[in-house]
């Protein structure tokens, strides 16, 4: 059994939580090319991408490189629902380092607008 990282943390600020087998620089590079990754995942609707609408809950990384996001949609209905789990599937898969990513959609908590950064707050001129 390995112990994994888990990128977590409030208004899309990544934190690493947990023990890893992964080097630690290798790690932190890692990170910042998944959070890059999911930077270039638009919902086509919405002129932000999907890390700064606070649509990723959650990303955990094992020790093998496998790759495991639980994220959300901004409403259960929205018209991309089936597609995009698959279009963040390849981003992070073609992250090098990256073994093999899956997607878990997940309603709970559901997303609300706090859920943003600043970033997307301008990009939809939300203040």
């Amino acid at each position: 059994m390995t112990t994994d990282a888990t990128i977590t943390g409030g208004m899309n600020a990544p934190a690493v939580a947990g023990d890893s087998a992964i080097p630690p620089a290798e790690l932190d590079r890692l990170t910042d090319d998944i959070v890059a990754a999911l930077k270039s995942v638009y919902d086509p609707e919405i002129p932000a991408d999907i890390y700064e609408l606070g649509l990723i809950y959650k990303v955990d990384i094992s020790d093998d490189r496998k790759v495991a996001i639980d994220m959300t949609l901004t409403a259960p209905g929205c018209p991309v629902a089936g597609e995009m789990p698959g279009w963040v599937e390849n981003a992070v898969a073609a992250v090098q380092g990256v073994q093999s990513c899956s997607v878990t959609m997940v309603f709970d908590p559901p997303w609300d607008q706090s859920r943003m950064s600043d970033e997307a707050r301008v990009a939809l001129d939300m203040w």
